[in-house]
């Protein structure tokens, strides 16, 4: 079994405009299909560091003396690359999705495929798993993460159904989760709305939306003037923060405008979004749901 089948592989790869002596950083090492690739394209005295804090994603580690594995969350991008005396890069891909290997190992929990421990934790490290979310998060806050970060309509009556199973026992695995919400899961739909159920717990417990904002932000710092983003997203509120952030450098209002009113911006888009053909999606069907955005350091 594939640890990760990379999207947008060779799309996402050509976007960084790879220059054979540059420094590029992969956010998201994960398998390595998209680090064996970048390291294909540089020349003897290129340079590729990778960030991963998934534990299991050292296993994957490439032996080349041009590669670097850095086994932390990408939101201290900026941090670690100083300690091993980067200042600046040519490039830095990252593929915000669960690897492959994430959602096929039952005991990590990230699968609504299997019955296994409340878990969702990237890093082991973590110390909040999806088990506190459910079982110790009041019921406002857990409205609020299943509006927010799952988009769903019903998101007060589902936190209020879990409030309410967890008061008779502890909700402990996923199978004692959907039992809890057996009355909003009908059948016809039932996998749609236990993925966005999911997908709300997963992103509170790993923090995803504030480890990209915060990440995002330190980009414009660390590009080399001409250096690329090169970076796919899975859903609409990652989507929004990275094609927001490429617009304007800001999540919220209008950009900067200097004393002429000309718009004052770090980056610039390039190309228009790129998402799977058709072909990809058959063969892999995670792909479905992503969408790649090129930037490039003004």
């Amino acid at each position: 079994m594939e640890y990760h089948n990379p999207v947008l592989l060779k799309e996402t790869v050509e976007g960084l405009n790879i220059k054979e002596d540059g420094v590029y950083v992969d956010v998201t090492f994960g398998g390595g299909g998209h680090s064996k690739e970048i390291l294909r394209r540089l020349g003897p005295n290129g340079r590729l560091i990778a960030f991963d804090q998934d534990e299991d994603a050292v296993n994957n580690a490439l032996q080349d003396e041009r590669f670097t594995l850095i086994e932390e969350n990408f939101r201290f991008i900026k941090r670690f690359l100083k300690f091993y005396g980067i200042k600046e890069v040519d490039g830095i891909l990252g593929d915000f999705g669960v690897s492959s290997h994430q959602f096929d190992v039952a005991e990590r929990g990230f699968s609504t495929r299997f019955d296994a421990d409340l878990d969702m934790r990237m890093s082991k490290k973590n110390p909040i798993s999806a088990f506190e979310v459910v079982n110790d998060y009041d019921e406002g806050q857990l409205k609020s993460v299943l509006g927010l970060y799952g988009e769903l309509r019903n998101a007060g009556s589902l936190a209020k159904a879990i409030v309410e199973k967890r008061a008779e026992a502890p909700i402990k695995t996923s199978e004692e989760l959907k039992t809890a919400l057996r009355k909003f899961l009908p059948q016809y739909k039932e996998h749609k709305i236990l993925a966005q159920i999911y997908q709300a717990i997963r992103i509170e417990v790993n923090q995803e939306v504030e480890v990209l904002r915060e990440f995002l932000e330190q980009t414009p710092e660390l590009l080399k003037q001409g250096g690329r983003l090169s970076l796919i997203s899975y859903h609409s509120l990652e989507d929004r923060l990275v094609k927001r952030f490429i617009r304007s450098g800001k999540f919220e209002g209008e950009p900067e405008k200097d004393f002429y009113g000309n718009i004052e911006v770090p980056l610039k888009k390039v190309g228009g979004l790129i998402t799977p053909t058709s072909e990809e999606i058959k063969e892999n069907n995670r792909a479905r749901s992503a969408k790649l955005r090129i930037a490039e350091k003004l």
